[in-house]
């Protein structure tokens, strides 16, 4: 007497319906959220997802506009310096804000509603996103490692230190503001993508950095501590291409923090309805929480009791963890023999039908 209680967050029916409210002005939904308490989970849900694809929109069109400035700013310093150097670090932190570009899709392409192709959405293209960036991230190591060994192999002195240290000091503060913007917006909205975008950010700011210091070492008649500081530099950004890559593979194998399990289980064990949690999966598409939850319950329920035990389930969780936007929950006879009710599809099962362990 398996019972499917799943009810998708999202009805098919109801997409139309949805995507229109998501338009509404802000000060409208405003007003109408102050008339009570909504049980409509679906709508809740599905607004946040709203709200957190704009803002995510929003802070990666303000990174574009503050990298802009930058660089708009550096290429007047290299205008009067005359300094080719200071052209060719103006033309590179100029196309790596490019690189923002694609993240900027993904987030416009997450708001269209999912079709019979793209039935889950196309909140998957942030974390297509997250792989571009993490390569320039890994590109940026290279480049600072190769000219930091040229340097060190043929020493030479930088000139126009003063334009140079004027728009290494433009280039970090520039940089360095997007990063705190992306990665605190990225972190909030659960977006891995956005935070390994800001990560990029730090790294061009890094480099800004080691131009300054470079910049004072030839001042002072140390002209060695350019490929140095180079150096260092680069390791940082092999450090910092490391968690970016290892953040964004676990967004594309579907990994969540363990911690997330363990809470949706202490979530669910507050229904007294449950007997046996038996399996629980999440994961992450983009910014948005998808999960599955397999429990068993009392035989003899009926199937609208035990459908209502289904339903309490997810309203639990949704309120616990407020990025989730879709939750399936499947009903099984709790008889005391494993899997009696599942002889025609236990052999078609990926994995066994057990909550997991580390």
């Amino acid at each position: 007497m398996g019972n499917n209680s799943d009810s998708q967050h999202h009805h098919p029916g109801d997409h139309d319906h949805t995507h229109k409210h998501h338009y509404l002005p802000e000060w409208i939904t405003s007003k109408l959220s102050i008339l009570g308490h909504s049980h409509d989970h679906r709508g809740l849900a599905s607004e946040r997802a709203f709200r957190e694809n704009e803002e995510g929109i929003r802070t990666v069109w303000i990174a574009l506009s503050i990298l802009l400035v930058t660089a708009l700013m550096q290429m007047v310093i290299v205008y009067y310096s005359r300094s080719v150097s200071l052209f060719a670090d103006t033309a590179h932190n100029v196309g790596d804000g490019l690189n923002s570009i694609p993240l900027l899709i993904a987030f416009y392409l997450a708001r269209r509603i999912p079709t019979r192709r793209y039935t889950y959405g196309f909140g998957r293209a942030e974390d297509v996103a997250g792989i571009l960036i993490v390569l320039s991230i890994a590109a940026s190591a290279v480049i600072v490692f190769s000219q930091a060994i040229q340097r060190l192999m043929n020493p030479q002195p930088l000139t126009n230190l003063g334009w140079v240290a004027a728009a290494a000091l433009l280039g970090f503060l520039g940089n360095e503001g997007v990063a705190i913007l992306q990665i605190r917006v990225g972190r909030k909205i659960g977006s891995a993508a956005m935070v390994a975008d800001g990560l990029h950010a730090r790294t061009d700011g890094l480099t800004s950095l080691a131009v300054l210091v470079a910049a004072i070492g030839s001042w002072f008649g140390y002209p060695i501590v350019d490929p140095i500081i180079g150096l260092l530099i680069g390791i940082a950004i092999v450090l910092i291409t490391w968690d970016a890559m290892k953040t964004i593979w676990y967004r594309l194998m579907d990994a969540v923090d363990p911690e997330l399990i363990d809470s949706a289980e202490k979530v669910i064990s507050k229904n007294a309805g449950v007997l046996e949690i038996r399996r629980i999966r999440m994961r992450w598409v983009g910014h948005c929480l998808h999960g599955e939850v397999y429990i068993t319950v009392n035989p003899d329920l009926k199937t609208s009791e035990s459908h209502q035990i289904a339903e309490q389930v997810r309203h639990l969780l949704y309120h616990e963890f407020p990025d989730l936007t879709d939750i399936n929950v499947h009903v099984d006879p709790g008889t005391g023999v494993d899997d009696a009710h599942h002889e025609l599809t236990i052999g078609h099962e990926p994995v066994p039908t057990l909550t997991f362990k580390d």
